[in-house]
């Protein structure tokens, strides 16, 4: 298994289920859908996440706070 990416999350709009997470050691970032999410994740929240290719792109998958 891939080493899991960490990172912060820019935003999280609990009401619509999607955001964004960038990347610790890039300027990347990949979309989050809240079926992804293993916990409640908000703004700035330091997470852990795995990626796997979705319909449109990469989502982050497995996303833990840390």
């Amino acid at each position: 298994m891939d080493t899991q990416i960490q990172g912060t999350v820019k935003f999280f709009n609990e009401e619509k289920g999607f955001g964004f997470i960038k990347h610790d050691n890039s300027s990347q970032e990949t979309f989050v859908h809240a079926n992804g999410l293993i916990d409640q994740i908000e703004a700035n929240d330091r997470v852990v996440f795995d990626i796997q290719e979705g319909r449109k792109g990469p989502n982050a998958v497995n996303v833990k706070r840390i």
